[in-house]
């Protein structure tokens, strides 16, 4: 399988974040991607491959340009603004409480303001995603990154796998959240769809909901997005990714979220892994795009799953056995001393190839 790698994704170097008001070490750092491709070339089975420039139109396809403004200047802002701190962080968000009672001209006279600081709470769902100087750049590499795996795979490759940092399934439309400022799947799947004309398959199976992937197809009937995850009650995004969120409009019935109970283990995941393929392949297509994440492992600081290194390799050869060509790419994960195991044990099992 050829995996599709930049090293712009090292210019997002950040090393701490905010969580809950209380600053910490950073999870979502360079490192890890460093870890999976070490153990991808050790392999010795995976060839690696630079991804090649595909400008701006796909991200505008699929993104507010306002957003895309924003990334592109905000580092230049808050140097023009002298703050001298090592990332942006917002820290004051519109709540939709602020404006109760306030009317339809009130919400309609809404815009960002001048202020960096304030532009990064309109445009930024959450304190636990730094932006720094060169986060631009590596959002824009990520997005190469998934659109030459898709280019790989609409040129004849069965499968390929992208090494995409930052990760994206939490990036809206018009927003940056949760580690991710592009949508690398859905920017793939809206290019597969205008590509092909065919209809477009999304498989989440990162621990936590693609808000952000759900939100840009909702109202979309090209494309059927199905996402196994933390229950939101208990687990980030909290807001998205309940069972009866189903889509509207031409979307409607094309969104299905599958959300687990704490201490899910192998046996049941795959069994839910089973019913989201069915769902997917109940579907016309020929492709789907994995949005790959490890913080479904036991370990993972970020989740509370129990799955296995070798779970994920039966996960692997379950969705390859589909049929479908496959678009994977990496979302989270953040044990970092089983990262680069567990995505090489996925992406054998994919390619079927035993575990070890």
């Amino acid at each position: 399988m050829r995996v599709v790698y930049s090293e712009l994704h090292q210019r997002h170097d950040i090393t701490r974040e905010t969580i809950l008001g209380e600053e910490i070490p950073a999870y979502e750092v360079a490192e890890r991607a460093e870890l999976i491709r070490e153990a991808l070339d050790a392999d010795g089975g995976f060839e690696r491959v630079a991804p090649t420039g595909h400008g701006l139109g796909p991200i505008l396809a699929v993104h507010d340009e306002r957003l895309v403004r924003f990334l592109e200047s905000a580092w230049s802002d808050v140097r023009r603004e002298g703050i001298e701190r090592p990332a942006l962080i917002p820290d004051t968000w519109p709540n939709r409480a602020m404006f109760e009672g306030m009317g339809a001209e009130a919400l309609a006279s809404l815009r960002p303001p001048g202020a960096i600081a304030g532009q990064a709470g309109w445009y930024g769902l959450d304190s636990s995603t730094p932006f720094v100087e060169g986060t631009y750049v590596a959002a824009r590499g990520a997005v190469d990154v998934a659109l030459t795996t898709v280019d790989l795979v609409l040129g004849g490759e069965t499968a390929a796998y992208g090494l995409c940092r930052p990760p994206g399934h939490h990036a809206a439309r018009a927003l940056y959240a949760g580690y991710c400022f592009f949508n690398n799947a859905a920017i793939a799947a809206d290019a597969i769809e205008r590509a092909s004309g065919e209809r477009v398959g999304i498989l989440d199976v990162d621990f936590h909901h693609g808000n952000g992937t759900q939100q840009i197809f909702w109202r979309r009937g090209d494309v059927r997005y199905v996402s196994l995850h933390g229950d939101p009650d208990r687990q980030y995004p909290y807001y998205l990714g309940r069972a009866d969120e189903i889509g509207e409009g031409e979307g409607h019935g094309e969104n299905l979220n599958l959300p687990l109970p704490a201490g899910t283990d192998d046996e049941a995941y795959l069994g839910t892994l089973d019913r989201a393929l069915e769902a997917l392949l109940a579907a016309p297509g020929s492709v789907i795009v994995v949005s790959l994440g490890f913080d479904t492992f036991t370990l993972d600081p970020l989740g509370d799953f129990a799955l296995t290194t070798a779970g994920y390799h039966e996960a692997g050869r379950r969705v390859a056995t589909s049929g479908r060509r496959l678009v994977i790419l990496q979302e989270g994960g953040y044990h970092r001393p089983t990262l680069g195991e567990n995505a090489r044990a996925w992406l054998r099992g994919a390619e079927g190839r035993p575990i070890a």
